[in-house]
């Protein structure tokens, strides 16, 4: 059995499990000062699942058109399946879940899903090679009031890229809720894939997962247990990979998705590498192109 990775860029990604075709969320669909994915939803026009991590516009944005024109069956929580019901998905093609779920994809492949969390998108964060501490113990209260300042802020961007990314997000779907992310163990018959699209765990969950291949969001603040990591991302993909073991990591979330002006294409993965090296488990770092077509298995 044959399994390749096409990244479509954020966390988005394809897999062609020996013809089974299976998208691990589906935003695509973005701004153009952002790179060239050479893809939108609207092109795709096979698949079979679409495994949706949670219900932000940045990772369930253009599920609905892929399950209208392909008639994929839709994984996520139950605000994903809300959404997608709005946007006129018809229910028999959504599989909701709020983790512990397994799914079966065909008579080879499972996937189950299991309860996560986001990042602390509310909080201070830096990219990778800088640590950040604070922010313990800060009330749901005061973290919604912080999240509500930073959105309303915005990314800053001119006049017309401005006009249309509001265009963009208008034709697309989302939440302004996560509706309770969930991670997922993809089960073949010549491996295992992990997939987590926010950096946050519950450390009694992940501890209980291990991977060939794991997939792992590295932006933001993580979060362990609810609280801020109190240290940088290369720390936090480095407690993932100790604790899923995966042979292959596969790193996602760090592109230009948003079009930022002055922003690199790709976030300096550099630190994470350094950081897995001096780590008790080593995982091969793989950095997919777009539409590359990844050989997994």
């Amino acid at each position: 059995m044959t399994v390749t990775l096409d990244w479509f860029g954020c966390t988005t990604y394809r897999l062609n499990i020996d013809g089974l075709v299976v998208f691990l969320d589906t935003f695509m669909d973005r701004i153009s000062s952002a790179p060239d994915n050479g893809a939108s939803s609207a092109d795709i026009k096979e698949a079979d699942y679409a495994i949706i991590g949670h219900s932000h516009w940045d990772h369930i944005s253009g599920a609905d058109v892929i399950a209208k024109n392909t008639g994929a069956r839709v994984i996520g929580s139950y605000e994903t399946a809300r959404v997608l019901t709005e946007a006129g998905v018809p229910t028999d093609q959504l599989l909701p879940s709020s983790g512990g779920e397994l799914h079966r994809l065909n008579d080879d492949v499972t996937v189950r899903g299991f309860p996560s969390i986001h990042s602390c998108i509310w909080s201070t964060a830096e990219p990778p090679g800088i640590s950040v501490t604070g922010d313990m113990g800060v009330s749901q209260d005061e973290r919604s009031g912080r999240l509500v300042a930073r959105s309303n802020k915005g990314t800053q961007l001119p006049p017309e890229l401005a006009a249309e990314a509001r265009e963009l997000r208008a034709r697309g779907i989302g939440s302004p809720n996560d509706g309770g992310a969930l991670d997922y163990l993809i089960e073949t018959p010549d491996g295992t894939i992990f997939f987590q699209n926010s950096m946050g765990f519950w450390s009694g969950i992940l501890g209980g997962i291990r991977a060939d291949v794991a997939i792992i969001a590295c932006a933001g603040r993580g979060n362990i247990d609810g609280e801020p990591i109190q240290g940088s991302v290369e720390e936090f993909v480095a407690v993932v990979a100790n604790t899923v073991a995966p042979q292959k990591l596969i790193l996602g979330h760090h592109d230009n998705w948003a079009g930022a002006p002055d922003a690199p294409d790709l976030i300096d993965i550099t630190p994470i590498r350094e950081q897995l090296e001096q780590s008790a488990y080593y995982s091969d770092v793989i950095v997919p192109g777009y539409q590359d077509g990844t050989l997994l298995f």
